[in-house]
């Protein structure tokens, strides 16, 4: 969707994410300006824009010497786990299965790879790597003994006796 398809009813409407302006767009401005068609102020006016915007690709330009829209930065710190990591991370889990992630975190700092073990759970959902045991299993047919040392007094299903 690009700025001109949005009517100005439909701005009340619903409110999207702000949209770039296209480089076209940009292109054009910062032409125009160059020729000396006119001020930063008086182009932004005549292209529709802020005369913020204007001052802001005018800078980008002298910066630069691209009329092209920047590339996205990255916010934050690169990651620690790297690709090797994250394969040592799946080697380890197909080998042994029932690896906690903090036996995954203290394997990973045994490399030298210092991270806690959110960060592994992060790191393994993002892989799609599931940790959690699966609820659909059966329950244990073995029954706990109770502190009173009689037997357990929960049903084979498992529900408790609260809830039902």
């Amino acid at each position: 969707m690009n700025r001109e398809d949005i009517g100005s009813g439909d701005l009340r409407e619903a409110q999207p994410m702000a949209l770039p302006y296209s480089d076209d767009l940009r292109s054009k401005l910062l032409e125009a300006y160059a020729a000396g068609a006119g001020s930063l102020r008086e182009l932004a006016v005549q292209f529709r824009v802020s005369w913020g915007y204007s001052k802001k690709i005018r800078a980008q330009q002298l910066q630069t010497g691209s009329k092209q829209r920047l590339a996205q930065q990255r916010h934050g710190p690169p990651s620690r786990i790297g690709e090797a990591a994250q394969e040592r991370l799946r080697t380890w889990l197909i080998e042994q299965p029932d690896l906690t992630e903090e036996e995954l975190r203290q394997r990973l700092a045994a490399t030298g790879v210092v991270v806690c073990k959110s960060r592994v759970g992060q790191l393994l959902r993002t892989l799609g790597m599931k940790r959690k045991k699966n609820r659909s299993m059966p329950s244990s047919e073995i029954l706990s003994p109770t502190s009173s040392g009689g037997g357990n007094s929960l049903s084979r299903s498992g529900r408790s006796r609260r809830r039902s």
